[in-house]
């Protein structure tokens, strides 16, 4: 299984449900966001969303020592979902493109556009999860 490490955070941080939960109640790192940010290519307007933050304000929170429970949870949740993704699609690259590409089992959505909610993420994961085990191609 590949495996995700983001510098700022714990190694099991995306893996171990204990160690997530402890992470959202502290609070991420603003260094966090910004490798979030070089991970997925860009997309700084997705990750300024979820750190609560206009986008032009985004470089702002890269020297916070803490996040707030809300943005440090959706922040940890896309950064799993990647983690998800790269084991099912074996690369980095594959998965910032597969994020980019209209999906047809997304109604033609690109994941990336509907990553901005957890509900949105949830829809991505459970299409990662049939891609998985074969019922997409």
């Amino acid at each position: 299984m590949k495996v995700l490490h983001v510098d700022g955070l714990p190694p099991d941080v995306l893996y171990d449900d204990v160690a997530f939960i402890h992470a959202v109640r502290t609070g991420i790192p603003g260094q966090v966001v910004r490798k979030t940010v070089e991970l997925l290519g860009g997309h700084h307007e997705l990750v300024a969303n979820l750190a609560g933050v206009p986008p032009g304000n985004l470089h702002r929170i890269y020297t916070k020592p803490a996040l707030g429970k809300a943005s440090s949870e959706g922040i940890l949740d896309l950064l799993r979902l990647f983690a998800y993704a790269a084991t099912i699609l074996d690369s980095d690259d594959i998965v910032r493109g597969w994020f980019s590409c209209e999906i047809p089992a997304l109604s033609g959505s690109r994941p990336i556009d509907l990553m901005d909610t957890f509900q949105g993420r949830a829809i991505v994961r459970d299409v990662l999860g049939k891609i998985e085990h074969g019922e997409f191609s």
